[in-house]
């Protein structure tokens, strides 16, 4: 078994060539960062950060010093880009795997990952709801000023407060209301 930074024996033409057709790499060959990158459509800086926080390892290194990653690499990528979307930081995935790492029973270990996707979960709920809420207000607002575009041109501002026609005939919806409120 090679550790994270032993040289490749196998010349790194064979490793990183991609298929000749798609110019894609072949699923049983090796990636150069910049594949990696371009695949997740992620920086070579960010996957280096990657690296440095113990998130993503290399399989090897080739002869030339290039890191060489499976493609289970392309999986690892976007489940950091996913939590990262659920406002996971670096920080908390780096922990994340060095506790899993130290469970020695897997149940363990799932329960971990486990209890941070139901508190995550809990949390985009909590956004979404949040988000229809948003959605409504801004919805109500753009139909509520759709009647006034057919208002007079020749209407002061200062009337829109309490402005009952064009079927203004209810309360303002907070979205046009809080403009008016001095």
């Amino acid at each position: 078994m090679q550790t994270k930074h032993q040289t490749a024996e196998v010349p790194e033409h064979t490793e990183t060539k991609g298929d000749s057709e798609s110019g894609q790499p072949r699923p049983d060959k090796l990636l150069r960062i910049g594949q990696l990158a371009e695949l997740c459509n992620k920086t070579t800086r960010a996957l280096h950060l990657y690296e440095e926080l113990g998130l993503l390892k290399p399989v090897i290194r080739s002869r030339g010093g290039f890191r060489l990653y499976s493609q289970t690499a392309i999986e690892r990528v976007q489940w950091i880009t996913r939590l990262q979307d659920a406002d996971v930081s670096l920080g908390e995935i780096s922990q994340l795997l060095r506790d899993l790492e130290e469970q020695r029973v897997g149940s363990e270990a799932m329960t971990k990952l486990r209890s941070l996707l139901e508190q995550k979960l809990k949390e985009t709920r909590e956004q979404i709801d949040k988000l229809r809420m948003l959605e409504q207000d801004l919805q109500a607002g753009l139909s509520y000023l759709d009647g006034c575009k057919v208002c007079s041109t020749e209407t002061p501002a200062s009337e829109c407060g309490g402005c009952r026609i064009h079927g203004h005939d209810g309360p303002q919806p907070l979205m046009v209301a809080g403009v008016l409120v001095s």
